[in-house]
Order: C-alpha cells, then structure tokens, then sequence
C-alpha cells in the first residue's frame, strides 16, 4: 500500500469560487477518490492563502478585520468546496500557528545556510495610508510620452517599461496624494544558489509534464534572480524573524500551507509528519501537488529550492492543468458565463459538472472547454441514456418477477469479465491523470451492457409464457456489468455511485470488488439515480450570472481624487500643452485596426498593471491553422481579466512587435480616455475576426 499526500494550490481568501477554479479542486478530489479506492493510503489537504496587502485593503473597504475578512471568505469556500463534493481530509488557513511556524523554521534554516540576503530599496510611499505602494498603486505621466494616468511599470500609449520611481506628477491610487520616495531594507531568497539543483529536479522523470519542463529552461537560459520575500508594515501576514517591521511575502507563507495544513491533521488524527516531508522518507511516502499553469513558476522553482535549502524532502510531482473556457471563449460575465460555484449548486446537480470535467481532462496542461450545449448532451447520453438506463431498464423485471433476487449464475460469464478486464486500463488513466481515457473506456462498457439488452429483449421475453427465468437471466447480467461501471465511475461520481450500491445491496463500490459477480443476490428497489439535465436550468444559470454582475458594484474607472498639489500641477500642464499637430490621411492609412477577439486575457506575474491577450486576428500559418497574437495592455488598473474574455476589440496589427520583460507584444488594445476614464473599445460580436476598420 503506498502512502500519498495530496495538495491543491490555495484559493485567495478575498473572493468566490468559480468555475474556472472548480477544473482544479474535481481534478484533485478524482485522483485522490480513484488512489483510495484502489487500497493506497491518500490524505488530500487543502488551506485558504489568507495573507496579503490585498485582503488587508479588502478587508478595511468592508469595514471589519483582515482576520473577519478570512474567516468569512472560508467559510464560504468550505460550502462551495462540499456543494461539488470535493472531499478534504483537511482545510486549513495560512493564518495559522502552524503555518507561522514552518515559515519561520524554512526562512531561519535558508538563512543560516547563506541563503538570505537583504539590500535597501527605494519605493514609492503613499505618506497618507502609510504604507509602500505597489506598482499597480501608483500612476502618473510617462516619462518617455507624457501620457497622463499610466501605470507604475509600463506606458499603455508608448509601450516603455520603466520603474514606478520614473513616473511624472505620481500619485497613489489609494489616497490621491502625491508618494515620496523612501528607503527600505528588503530581503531576498538566493534562488540562484539553486540553478544547478533545481535544473536537474526539473528534469527528474515524472516530476513535471514535458512542456512545464520546457517553459522552466527559459528561465534558466535567462538566469534565475534572486526573489524578495519580504513586505513592509501595514501588511497582513506573519513577521519575518529578528526584524520589527518586515513581513513575509504573501507567496512565501502560501506554499508552505501544504506543510502546515497537513500538520494540523497529523494533530487530529495521530499521523507522523516526519514520515512524509523528512528527506530521510522521499522513497516510502509521496507527495504531489495539483496546480494551475499559471503559477508554475513558484510551485516548480521557489518551493522545491525552498525545500532542499531548509533540510525537508521536494514534491514528487507537480501536475499542472490549463484554463476553462466556456462555449469556447474565456469567461465573460457580460455572456454570463462567467459562473460562480454557488450560482451553478442553486441551478444543477454537481456530479453534472464532476462528469463532464472528467470527460474533458488529461494529463496535458491544454485549457479545457465546457460547451454548455455539449454539456447537457453528453451528460444526458452518457450517464442518463447509457449507465442509468441500463438499472432502470432491468430493474424492474427482477423485483416484478423475482422478488428482488438475481439469477443464481451468469447467462454470459465471458461478457462480464470483459467488463470485469477493462478494470485495470481505467485504473491505469486514473492514476496518469487521463480521466478522459477513463471516461471513454467506461462508456464503452456501458455500450457493451446496452447492446445486449438490445439484443435479447427482455420486455419482449417477458411477454411470453415460460420464458421469466430467461429475463431474470439477461437482466442479472446487465445488472452485474452496472455494478462494474458504479465502481469505475464512483471517484466521479460519489452521490450516484452510494445510491446504485444501496439499490445493489452491497457493501463496497472500491476498486477490488470489480472482481465479485452479484449471483442469487437480493437487490434493492430502483429509484431514479440521476435526472436529464434541463435546459432551461442552465439557461437560469447562465441568466442569474448576468444578474449577479449586476448587482456588484461597478468597478470604478475614474482615478483617485488626486491631492491639491497633484490637482495644480495636472491643471498646470493642461494649460500649457500644445494642440495636436494635424496629420494627412495617407499617415492615417499607415494604421491597420482589426477586429480581433479576445480568445485569453490574464493578469501578468509581476507587472501590476498589465495584462495579457492572446486575441484573434483573423490570421493563419503556412498551415492554414488559426493564429493567435500576443498583445500586453497596460489597463489592470480599470479591468479585470475576466470583464474583458470574450470581448470583440480592435487591435493595432502592423506595429512592430514590442520585445517587453514579460515577453513580445504584437499589437496594440485600442481604448478611449478621458478625465482619467479608460475604456476598452469594443465592437458588435457579430463582426468576424480579421475585418479591418475603414
């Protein structure tokens, strides 16, 4: 029996889940409900990342304490998490004693391994909230253009890159007023020390998927650089040892949440915490952690370099899934299709969803699409039209006949083990993660089941005189494979899988009891074990979702109000800018704008006020397959990713492609400001991709 821990990355504890995150959870839960049922020892733990500048400020905006703040969003997470039987050992907070405790014991080991460093470094201060700013805090005038109101990093109009120290007439999107530089002691993680490590960890067999592989050799053929882990007071979170006024940054508490919630259990139920995370036990015990894409770069480079510096054992693996998109574009709340957890428990059964996740997983980082349309007919053909029907077609006829009781032998002993065989190749895609495989490889059953009954006809037997016990026969068969397809699809499945095993009238649903065939047994009355979905309830989903975007409160695209001195010298250059030079229409037709569409948009790691498209131009490759461009915007500040997937927009498309830290930009967002107002102009989804405004 092996013995494996299992993590999912931590939601934030400043908002909803949704389905985007649920991709990630009903992966995790699958897995570890598929490795149990298989006989190994699994413990699946899971914690809210609840520290952090953001839910500090989150927290005062709603007029309670950070501490308020967490509890509430957790508990709601908690319900989300049990409404889509997602099936913890543990959830936990990063705002634990355990959680303090271990990233204090890592942070002092790395230190006292040489692996600390610490330098000043002036950042900008907002004198009125007392606090540093982030990038994504501060605006200003470019210093390159002039453009007014543009982000700490980078110039939306220019595409320069600079500090937020460069920007002209700053002020804090906070308070208004005008930040001062000031000098503050950071201390840092020497990831460098670890490039020679972490090369060879990342490249170990089986420890990530090929293509994270390979996305990590970028960064290593770029050089890896040293990573501030700290924060300065007011920050919620965890003080760093011998300092007075410095925190650790909330991405170095996160990670360490696996250990501490894991911890907390071992306290609960007795279990030995050396025995997972000692080095000593790397090859008796496993640990694998489910992730995102998206932060890759902290759970395949920081954590394990954090790991093997402090003296405990890296994960063993590291699984990485894609994104969700919905009828094939990202989640758009104006489509409403940008769906929270709990608006879809008040509109449809969970297992829904399990199920169809589950058809669409594999083992590749590849986004996931849920086609609502494909949605609805594939869970109504496959579990309602193929597995239930299978019970409720022969059901029946053993209680109306039979008094409940199965044949006493199987009619088709051969067509059972076929069954009973394709056990092993279903267990095999559930341990590698292709659920998909899985899924398929059980229809295929159910098919087979289906088949027969078609084929022998029992409703047509029943009708002839002395041929009951022929039924009963054919019917203990379509039964028997039944249980095999309950077994196989009880990780997905564990609402309908515990109701086929009280109608079964047995004990077990695990993996081993594949092998038992039902004979001369008394089975249950059958009750309907899954409904159709309706129509109409994803259209009250998907209809409740663009009410819900109603009801929040509109995201604000006006600045801050500035201070007196920030409002005098913006009404200075106002009256001292010169008009526009007029241009003739042959520079006008130098610009080619297209319709583009946004197929992706995410905010980008480190850079606090841009985002990233992937949009479609309308182009192709020599190939003839669809193209997509990469365009950074520098507009975080008065969008969220989400209100923007999906949109019709236009992009620049002849500009030169624009080398930026976080890679190529290859094109240009438009948007219309005014008075401080920014907005994304966007366009009829009628208009197909590649049309060129005239």
């Amino acid at each position: 029996m092996r013995k494996i821990l299992v993590t999912s990355a931590l939601p934030y504890a400043n908002g909803p889940i949704h389905l985007g995150h649920l991709v990630e959870y009903i992966q995790t839960d699958i897995w570890v409900r598929s490795m149990k049922s298989q006989g190994h020892h699994t413990t699946y733990v899971c914690a809210d990342d609840a520290h952090g500048t953001a839910i500090m400020l989150k927290a005062e905006a709603n007029g309670i304490t950070p501490e308020e703040q967490i509890a509430n969003v957790k508990a709601s997470h908690e319900k989300d998490f049990a409404g889509f039987l997602i099936d913890f050992d543990n959830y936990y907070s990063t705002h634990s004693p355990e959680n303090e405790h271990f990233s204090q014991l890592i942070y002092n080991r790395l230190y006292e391994n040489g692996h600390i460093s610490h330098k000043d470094v002036e950042q900008l201060y907002d004198p009125e909230k007392g606090l540093f700013l982030a990038d994504r805090f501060v605006k200003g005038d470019c210093p390159k253009c002039g453009a007014k109101d543009q982000y700490g990093d980078n110039c939306e109009v220019c595409g320069t890159t600079y500090n937020a120290t460069e920007l002209k007439n700053p002020y804090s999107t906070l308070s208004g007023a005008t930040p001062i530089l000031k000098s503050s002691t950071h201390y840092f993680f020497n990831l460098p020390n670890f490039s020679e490590f972490l090369q060879a960890w990342t490249r170990s067999e089986g420890r990530l998927q090929s293509s994270i592989a390979n996305k990590l050799q970028e960064w290593f053929d770029a050089g890896l650089a040293n990573w501030d882990i700290s924060r300065d007071a007011p920050y919620f979170g965890f003080k760093i040892p011998n300092t007075e006024d410095k925190y650790f940054y909330v991405w170095l508490d996160a990670p360490v949440g696996y250990m501490a919630s894991f911890k907390n259990l071992c306290e609960q139920k007795g279990m030995d915490f050396d025995e997972y995370w000692s080095k000593d036990n790397h090859h008796n015990t496993e640990i694998y952690h489910f992730i995102g894409k998206d932060i890759v770069y902290f759970h395949a480079l920081f954590w394990p370099a954090m790991l093997e510096g402090a003296g405990f054992r890296t994960p063993t693996a590291i699984n990485a899934h894609g994104f969700l998109t919905v009828n094939g574009e990202k989640m758009s709340k104006s489509r409403g299709t940008f769906i929270k957890a709990e608006t879809y428990l008040q509109n449809l059964d969970p297992e829904y969803l399990r199920y169809y996740f589950a058809s669409k997983l594999s083992a590749s980082v590849e986004d996931i699409n849920l086609d609502l349309e494909d949605f609805m007919q594939k869970v109504n053909s496959d579990l309602v039209g193929k597995v239930v029907n299978i019970a409720s077609r022969c059901a029946g006829f053993i209680h109306k006949n039979h008094g409940g009781k199965l044949a006493l032998n199987l009619a088709e002993p051969a067509l059972v083990q076929q069954v009973i065989d394709a056990g092993d190749d279903i267990a095999a895609a559930y341990e590698a993660r292709e659920f998909g495989k899985a899924m398929r490889l059980i229809m295929a059953c159910a098919d087979k089941a289906n088949e027969y009954i078609d084929d022998k006809k029992p409703w047509a037997l029943n009708k002839i005189e002395g041929q009951q016990a022929e039924v009963q026969a054919v019917c203990t068969v379509a039964l028997n494979i039944f249980r095999q397809l309950m077994v196989y699809l009880a990780p997905v499945l564990p609402l309908m899988s515990e109701k086929a095993r009280i109608f079964l009238n047995i004990d077990s649903l695990d993996f081993a009891s594949r092998h038992d065939v039902l004979v001369g047994h008394t089975i249950n009355a059958f009750t309907p074990l899954m409904q159709r979905i309706d129509k109409d309830k994803v259209a009250a989903m998907v209809a409740a979702s663009k009410e819900d975007l109603v009801k929040q409160p509109q995201i604000a695209h006006a600045k801050a109000e500035p201070s007196a001195n920030s409002k005098k010298a913006s009404k200075s250059a106002e009256q001292s800018s010169e008009p526009p030079a007029l241009i003739g229409i042959d520079d006008f037709a130098k610009v080619t704008m297209t319709v583009a569409k946004v197929l992706a948009c995410n905010a980008v790691e480190g850079a606090d006020k841009l985002l990233q498209f992937t949009l479609d131009v309308g182009e192709k490759d020599a190939e003839g397959n669809n193209k997509t461009r990469n365009v950074f915007s520098g507009i975080a500040k008065f969008y969220n990713p989400e209100q923007l997937m999906g949109k019709t927009v236009v992009c620049v498309t002849n500009l030169a492609p624009r080398k930026m830290k976080f890679g190529v930009s290859e094109g240009m967002i438009l948007s219309a400001e005014k008075d401080g107002q920014l907005t994304v102009v966007t366009l009829d989804d009628n208009i197909p991709a590649g049309a060129t405004l005239a």
